[in-house]
């Protein structure tokens, strides 16, 4: 099993480093992938390793695609490789678990018509108009998408990814 965790600089620095060392610890191969390969810096100083670039990408060698917040979200929006790749992924029925800013890569994607999510507070009325029917909750899960809200929601986020992946 493979999971692809897409950022750029300025992550959420938890909301990247902790769901790779859960998959990791639970027999899941993690690429981490950016416009650009080399070393993406968190909000909070944390240097994650950057193995893919994101325009070499196929989304049907990956079984999960994860999207941590933080600002790097807003960056990575304009990038049509990164749209396109959560297109194919929400396409295909695979998972994919957005947390915090995450859900703005979704709605940008156009993928949220008509689905329950959940993000960050300040991107909920974008969720809404992107179609999304957003709650205020720790974790939403719709179909194969999952989504939280901040940090303190990687516990029930991660369960729910984890089941999703039948690793629960």
């Amino acid at each position: 099993m493979r999971a692809l965790i897409v950022s750029a600089d300025r992550f959420e620095d938890s909301e990247l480093i902790e769901p790779a060392k859960r998959l990791r610890g639970h027999g899941v191969a993690v690429d981490v992938a950016s416009t650009r390969c080399g070393v993406i810096t968190g909000k909070h100083g944390q240097h994650v390793e950057v193995n893919r670039a994101i325009e070499a990408l196929d989304a049907s060698d990956y079984d999960l695609l994860l999207l941590p917040g933080g600002d790097a979200p807003a960056a990575l929006r304009r990038d049509p490789a990164v749209l396109q790749l959560v297109r194919r992924f929400v396409a295909d029925g695979k998972p994919v678990a957005a947390i915090c800013h995450g859900p703005q890569l979704l709605a940008e994607a156009g993928v949220l018509q008509g689905r329950r999510v959940t993000g960050y507070r300040t991107v909920a009325d974008e969720l809404r108009k992107a179609g999304a029917l957003y709650e205020d909750r720790e974790v939403v899960v719709d179909g194969r998408i999952v989504t939280s809200r901040r940090p303190a929601d990687l516990p029930a986020f991660m369960d729910a990814v984890m089941r999703m992946l039948g690793r629960a």
